[in-house]
């Protein structure tokens, strides 16, 4: 696989939800294929661990949703890999992304966070 560019966004709710925490909406597109992922602002920073999270070693993080499933994030030889589906065993949708593309999502939702407190 090659290191396809993949753009990445993020647009933060400015209010709370009601479990204290700021809601999010990711977008993750190439030219051929877009994935919308809702998460809070506090689980997309968990993704700054992406390179510790070994899917081998059920070591996936569980971070968002889409299309109303959850999404687990790991790595896989060198990449990152996104599993939309019940569970990192029995997915319905896959994808592999530079793991760039992930740090840059946590860097954005680590930087929002900053930036509402002051």
């Amino acid at each position: 696989m090659t290191d396809r560019t993949v753009d990445v966004s993020m647009e933060a709710a400015l209010s709370t939800d009601p479990t204290g925490h700021r809601p999010a909406l990711v977008k993750l597109a190439t030219r051929d294929w877009q994935l919308n992922i809702r998460a809070t602002l506090e689980d997309l920073t968990r993704l700054i661990d992406i390179r510790t999270a070994d899917r081998l070693s059920h070591r996936s993080l569980a971070v968002g949703t889409a299309a109303g499933a959850p999404v687990y994030w790991s790595t896989t030889e060198g990449h990152a890999s996104i599993l939309v589906g019940a569970d990192d065993e029995a997915w319905d949708i896959a994808l592999l992304i530079p793991l760039s593309a992930v740090e840059e999502l946590a860097q954005l939702a680590h930087q929002e966070i900053l930036e509402h407190e002051e």
